[in-house]
């Protein structure tokens, strides 16, 4: 199964590249498929990608649907 998963732009370190922040970890991601991040926005991440970028109310419902339904969005991979 495949999980793409909104998360906040905190920084844009170097050209197409970005931090971005989800429930207080960090992790570094490629910018090389989204145009015109800022910190603040939020992307659809799946595995060190930025696929596009995300209203930030849809960014919250999203994340509160995966809150719901018991998944731990800052749970480590397995």
């Amino acid at each position: 199964m495949c999980l793409a998963i909104p998360a906040r732009v905190v920084s844009l370190p170097e050209p197409q590249t970005a931090v971005v922040d989800l429930g207080g970890v960090q992790k570094r991601v490629s910018l090389e498929l989204v145009d015109d991040v800022q910190p603040g926005d939020y992307v659809i991440v799946h595995v060190g990608y930025a696929l596009t970028k995300l209203d930030p109310e849809e960014a919250e419902r999203t994340l509160q649907t995966f809150a719901e339904a018991g998944i731990d969005v800052d749970a480590p991979l397995r």
